[in-house]
């Protein structure tokens, strides 16, 4: 397909938190606008209450075909999709009802890539609150983006992305005593393997990579726990006799001082999070990788307290969107 100018969707989260107001914000930015064609993606009627509460100056055009080449200069694509007994709701607040309607914008969304119609796909935040009430298996956008393309979820971790620091996730969105279930010297390998597929497609031409351990001071030879000496010191090894620049397992506690790599592969969700929460408040992008699309989304929340109120901060979506835009279009078809 050819476009002279990068198509990003904006899938707009959770319809009662921030997120359709966040999307806005970021699709008007004028660096946002400089670099891409952005296509705002949900249901049509709550994005422009979202406009209109949060006095968003923003012309929308409401379109249900992304061949749609009617939107006039100056105006906001939107790709409806509509959900229903909308009509009247309170901002802040959980149901079902939201809960289907943030992942059906994000499914939409995704399908445009996967048909080349966009380039990228950008998400907002949602609730999983929301999203359990409507009984929809989620642990996180990685999960749900591979069953979205028929990609094998193993084969799919978060990326954290701030300023030119990168955390991959050997587990996620599961209790801890699960997560430490999921640490097998197979999937560290994995998650290894394609942080360095993602920085090669990123441009990085030789990445750097460090791992964590997932004790305390990385198991202090056993002293702590024997994982590092039986999973992950294995599976290091295992990656880099692949070929992969790759060294650890290191503290988690101090593992971040280092500056001479291109990613930080963890173990657990708080080991980066807590990290990238810190360091680049409201600024931190998420990259699902393994995936064959582009797809970010970002690391705040839905923020129900100032949902409607017309202060959320785009800061992230603008950074995730411009960290997209950065990406060869030719290096997502690889």
């Amino acid at each position: 397909m050819s476009k002279v100018r990068t198509r990003v969707a904006i899938a707009t989260g959770d319809p009662a938190g921030i997120g359709p107001e966040v999307s806005l914000k970021a699709a008007l930015d004028p660096a946002v606008q400089a670099i891409c064609q952005p296509i705002v993606v949900g249901d049509a009627r709550v994005i422009e209450r979202h406009a209109k509460v949060a006095k968003v100056p923003a012309t929308l055009r409401r379109i249900d075909d992304l061949k749609d080449t009617s939107v006039p200069a100056g105006a906001l694509a939107v790709l409806d999709v509509p959900m229903p007994d909308i009509s009247d709701f309170e901002f802040g607040q959980n149901g079902a009802a939201f809960g289907r309607g943030s992942l059906a914008a994000a499914a939409r969304a995704i399908a445009a890539a996967v048909a080349g119609d966009v380039d990228a796909v950008v998400a907002a935040p949602q609730n999983e609150t929301s999203i359990a009430a409507a009984g929809i298996e989620f642990d996180g956008y990685p999960s749900f983006v591979a069953r979205e393309t028929g990609t094998d979820r193993n084969d799919v971790f978060l990326m954290l992305c701030f300023g030119a620091t990168r955390i991959v996730h050997c587990t996620l969105h599961v209790g801890v005593a699960e997560a430490v279930r999921l640490i097998t010297r197979e999937r560290v390998n994995r998650v290894i393997g394609a942080a360095d597929a993602a920085l090669r497609r990123l441009g990085i031409a030789r990445p750097k990579i460090y791992v964590s351990g997932l004790n305390p001071h990385a198991g202090e030879g056993g002293l702590f726990g024997r994982e590092e000496i039986e999973i992950i010191s294995p599976a290091i090894a295992d990656a880099a006799r692949r070929g992969i620049d790759v060294a650890g397992p290191f503290g988690a506690d101090t593992m971040f001082h280092k500056k001479d790599c291109d990613a930080f592969v963890v173990m657990l969700h708080d080991q980066g999070h807590i990290t990238a929460k810190l360091l680049a408040q409201n600024a931190t992008a998420g990259l699902a990788i393994g995936t064959p699309i582009l797809f970010s989304s970002v690391a705040h929340g839905s923020a129900f307290d100032i949902a409607g109120k017309g202060v959320a901060n785009p800061t992230a979506m603008i950074e995730a969107i411009k960290r997209l835009c950065a990406v060869p279009v030719a290096a997502a078809a690889a």
